[in-house]
This record gives structure tokens, C-alpha cells and sequence, in this order.
């Protein structure tokens, strides 16, 4: 009698995996899907880079000195409008600076304030994340507490007390955006920390002898940045309506240095008859600051795994 064969088992079924077909590949139908949820986001990115390139290059874009002074055309309306010049497209302010010389300008100082705090906020409340999420105990909970503490404490108050005592400029009004921003930052790196510390990866390389700081930034910061950068990413918008609130109380930048906010305060006293001075600047803030939250969203769906499709 023939002698049954024997058939002998591959790898795969040795390591205890079934052997199936490969994956098939992602089809061009849901890579066009994917495209089209992300396509907000991507015409965000085009215009926010359009708005950083003219910050950048503004002393080759502006058709004017934004601090030059010109009396004889004081409060000229945009061009379209009767009166209004082509030499000033978007008008003049009550001093007969070029309003759109000042709006380039101005948003250097958004940009450049939004950026910085960013990094500031970043930097503190990652540091401090990971150190409550890692360690535990009374770091975790002293940590907590100043968290607490900075949250319950008025926005308005840190800003009027540090601007009182340092002066009202941008780099204070940096260090005060920045230090009132990093709480949102340690709240969520803890609560992220806290669950990856206890996954095999760390345990093993506990186990192994890795030291507390390379298990922090080896094993566990990597895995926070797509979450860090989320959060920075929608928080440099937040700055940015900050710095204008704060320019609009002339706690921030000082006239005659152009910024958004300052140009809407000097723009509240001629809304009547003078539209254009403060309704430029309102919407360059709305539309960097919708443009930058638009692109947040997308880089969320981007880099989260649970959202793709």
C-alpha cells in the first residue's frame, strides 16, 4: 500500500501564524477617498504658506514703508471704492499709512509670536508630561498640581501681572503666551505616558537595564509625537487670536509696529465711516487662524491610525 504523504509544516505554521493570502494592496478608490477628506487641509496648507511666504518676503511685497506717514491721504479708502487710489489698494489709516504695507507686516508679528510661544508651551509641558506619566508618585502629583493651579488661574490676570512688572514688548508677550500654554500639553503627554509606560516594549526594556531618561526619549517620546503635534499645530492658532486680544488692550506689541491687533484697535474708533481700517486685519486673523485649525484637522487624520480609511 502507497504510504500517505506527509506534508511538512512551513515556517509561518511553526511560529504558530496561519498562512494566508498577502494583503491586498490599498485601491485606488480609497486612496482618491482619502484624498478628498484630506483636501481641505491641503488647500489650508496652500494658503497658509502663501500668507508665511508674504511674512517673510514683505520687505519685497509691500508696496510701501508700513510706518510711513502721509497726512494728505489719511483714511483714503481701498481702490475699488470711490475716492480710493490704486497706489493704495486697501486704503490708508487715520495717519495715512498703507494698510496693506501694515497687514504684511503685521503678519510677521502673528506669525512669529505664535511660533515661539508654541515652542515655548511645547518644550515646558512635554518635559513635565513625561515626567508626571513616567515616574508617578509625588512627581505626578506635584507636577498636577501646578497644572491645576495654572489653569485655574485668570488668562487676563498672568498677563496684566507679568506685562506690569517686565513692560509691554514682544518677548515678554511671548513669555507670557508661552508660559500659559504648556498645562494642555502635560495633561495629555501624561495621560499618553501613562499608558505606554506599561506596555511590553518599555517593561522589556526596563528589564534590560535601559535608564530612566533613554526608556523616556528612546521609547516613549516617540510614540507621543504625532499627538504633540496636533496639539501644537491648533494651538499655534489659539496664540494668534491671544496675541491679538492682547495687542487690541495694548498689552502687546506698541504702536507704531504693525500687528493685527493693535490695527484693530486703532480701527474700533472709525468703524462708522472708516470700515476697511479694522475689517482687513479681522479677517487676515480669521483666515490665518481658520487656515492653520483646517490643517490641524488634517494632519489628525493623517496621523491617526484609528481614522484612516
Amino acid at each position: 500500500m502507497p504510504r500517505d504523504r506527509v506534508s511538512t509544516p512551513t515556517r509561518l505554521e511553526l511560529a504558530g501564524i496561519a498562512a494566508g493570502p498577502a494583503p491586498a494592496a490599498p485601491s485606488h478608490a480609497a486612496a482618491w477617498r482619502r484624498l478628498l477628506r484630506l483636501r481641505w487641509g491641503v488647500a489650508a496648507g496652500i494658503v497658509l504658506l502663501g500668507i508665511v511666504l508674504a511674512a517673510v518676503f514683505a520687505p519685497l511685497i509691500a508696496p510701501h514703508d508700513p510706518l510711513a506717514v502721509d497726512i494728505r491721504h489719511r483714511l483714503t479708502p481701498p481702490a475699488w471704492m470711490d475716492h480710493g487710489t490704486p497706489e493704495h489698494l486697501l486704503g490708508t489709516d487715520p495717519v495715512g499709512r498703507d494698510l496693506l504695507a501694515r497687514m504684511i507686516y503685521g503678519g510677521r508679528v502673528s506669525l512669529v509670536v505664535g511660533v515661539a510661544s508654541v515652542l515655548m508651551s511645547t518644550t515646558i509641558g512635554v518635559l513635565l508630561g513625561l515626567g508626571a506619566g513616567y515616574f508617578g508618585g509625588r512627581t505626578d502629583w506635584t507636577i498636577m498640581t501646578i497644572i491645576n493651579v495654572m489653569l485655574t488661574f485668570p488668562f487676563v490676570l498672568l498677563a496684566l501681572a507679568v506685562i506690569a512688572v517686565l513692560g509691554a514688548s514682544l518677548f515678554n508677550m511671548i513669555i507670557v503666551l508661552g508660559v500659559a500654554g504648556w498645562p494642555i500639553y502635560a495633561r495629555v503627554v501624561r495621560a499618553e505616558t501613562l499608558a505606554i509606560r506599561e506596555r511590553d516594549f518599555v517593561v522589556a526594556g526596563r528589564a534590560l537595564g535601559m535608564g530612566h531618561l533613554r526608556l523616556i526619549f528612546r521609547q516613549i517620546a516617540p510614540n507621543l509625537l504625532s499627538t504633540i503635534v496636533v496639539i501644537a499645530t491648533l494651538q499655534v492658532a489659539q496664540v494668534i487670536v491671544l496675541e491679538s486680544f492682547l495687542s487690541f488692550l495694548g498689552l502687546g506689541v506698541q504702536p507704531p509696529t504693525p500687528a493685527w491687533g493693535n490695527m484693530l484697535g486703532e480701527g474700533r474708533l472709525y468703524m462708522l465711516n472708516s470700515w476697511w481700517i479694522a475689517t482687513f486685519p479681522g479677517l487676515a486673523i480669521f483666515v490665518t487662524t481658520l487656515a492653520i485649525n483646517l490643517m490641524g484637522n488634517a494632519l489628525r487624520d493623517w496621523l491617526d491610525p484609528h481614522l484612516k480609511l
